[in-house]
């Protein structure tokens, strides 16, 4: 297993397969996460990218930030893209056009892949084409002004579901992304986050080297849209899973492993506070809202110990 040293030269050598000169925000944890994902590849890697912030900030023309093929979609198309992708070249191989392997990585956002792109996403999971798909999930619209997606948390305030006197923001729990792909029957599927470089490595090296198609989620904190200091972006990170708010998990053909279990649980409120899209939360007349969201989170992390330990498949 490589060490962060061994993923820090393969992220940011002379191989590096994305490389400075983007525009994304100040603390923004997304470069980070799509490094560590790309170093996880022994082989050289196709990427077909959402439209989104990702999109937006590494291919300002006539300059781009990319050094291994790339490709710009719309938001709905990333994955059906991705599936003609790996389609031609299986015939170019079979043909003797090309010889060596590849790896093929599409890229979204949560609005590009909750919710526009998901029909594709799903169609393509069910088909059963080999390529990985990686949401970078920062729980909003972000690119466009944090409006609500469904990847979007009970409770959080957005630009289309603000807190106010006729409403404290989102009244929904987000969608499961990880046992929504899981349901597909596909080999592998992944939760990870920024701030845990190796768990993340090593579920990128799993989803690529998988017999099938792959699913990474990864949670990546907003700076500019949840409005903390960008320095805290690793912190937002850590805190989501030391809370279960985001746990880490992987399934595999099914079978539900749990990567990280926090020694001692963090209440939820350590995550919320200083994020401006959860602030409202804390007026005396919000407080039964944090309660709730506690509870959900612990019944869910109940219900995950539960399918780890009976080894029910998902």
């Amino acid at each position: 297993m490589p060490t962060l040293q061994d993923i820090a030269l393969k992220t940011d050598g002379v191989d590096a397969r994305l490389v400075s000169g983007h525009r994304m925000c100040a603390g923004c944890g997304i470069p980070a996460v799509v490094k560590t994902v790309l170093a996880a590849s022994d082989k050289p890697v196709i990427v077909l990218n959402a439209t989104g912030c990702l999109e937006v900030t590494s291919a300002v023309y006539p300059f781009t930030a990319w050094n291994t093929p790339w490709m710009h979609l719309t938001f709905e198309n990333a994955a059906a893209v991705a599936a003609g992708v790996e389609s031609a070249y299986k015939a170019l191989k079979r043909r003797g056009r090309v010889e060596e392997d590849i790896n093929i990585l599409a890229v979204g956002g949560d609005g590009g892949t909750y919710d526009i792109g998901f029909q594709a996403l799903s169609g393509a999971l069910e088909r059963r084409h080999k390529f990985m798909y990686l949401a970078y999930d920062n729980e909003g619209y972000m690119n466009t002004g944090n409006q609500r997606s469904g990847a979007t948390p009970f409770g959080a305030s957005t630009t289309t579901v603000p807190a106010g006197t006729a409403s404290f923001g989102k009244a929904q729990w987000r969608k499961n992304l990880v046992e929504i792909a899981a349901a597909h029957r596909i080999p592998y599927v992944g939760q990870a986050a920024v701030h845990n470089t190796l768990d993340l490595y090593k579920k990128a090296e799993k989803g690529f080297k998988a017999d099938g198609p792959a699913v990474l989620a990864v949670l990546q904190p907003c700076t500019t849209n949840w409005a903390y200091d960008p320095a805290l972006t690793m912190q937002y990170s850590k805190l989501a899973v030391e809370t279960n708010f985001w746990p880490l998990y992987e399934v595999e053909n099914g079978v539900v492993h749990i990567n990280v279990k926090p020694a001692k649980r963090r209440p939820v409120e350590d995550f919320l506070k200083g994020q401006s899209r959860f602030k409202h939360l804390f007026k005396t007349e919000n407080q039964h809202l944090i309660a709730e969201m506690q509870q959900m989170i612990d019944d869910e992390w109940t219900r995950l110990v539960k399918l780890e330990e009976t080894g029910v498949q998902l």
